[in-house]
């Protein structure tokens, strides 16, 4: 593995201000990623429930910490699925956000 693709991973967590209202905080992390292809099963299970997999990334298992969003070359992703390979990489399924 290379590892010579570069991700953003972005955790949202949300907290109340002193008003109680709620108050959304992004904090990305950049990490090197293996990018792939999405198998073509899978591919098309997931096109069976209107969902569209666009891509997948092998990251090393430490560097991922359950984050739900990613970006990749200026356009952000929901991690669909997250697959732990040997407990060394984790593989990261995407499907493409709109206006993201």
């Amino acid at each position: 593995m290379l590892f010579k693709d570069i991700i953003d991973l972005v955790a949202i967590t949300t907290a109340k201000d002193p008003d109680g209202f709620p108050v959304t905080t992004e904090t990305k992390r950049t990490i090197f990623a293996d990018k792939k292809s999405v198998r073509q099963s899978e591919f098309y299970q997931a096109a069976a429930q209107n969902i569209k997999l666009e891509l997948m990334f092998d990251v090393r298992s430490i560097d991922y910490q359950g984050e739900e969003l990613l970006e990749y070359e200026r356009q952000r992703y929901k991690i669909v699925r997250t697959y732990d390979k040997d407990g060394e990489l984790t593989e990261l399924v995407c499907s493409r956000l709109e206006g993201g």
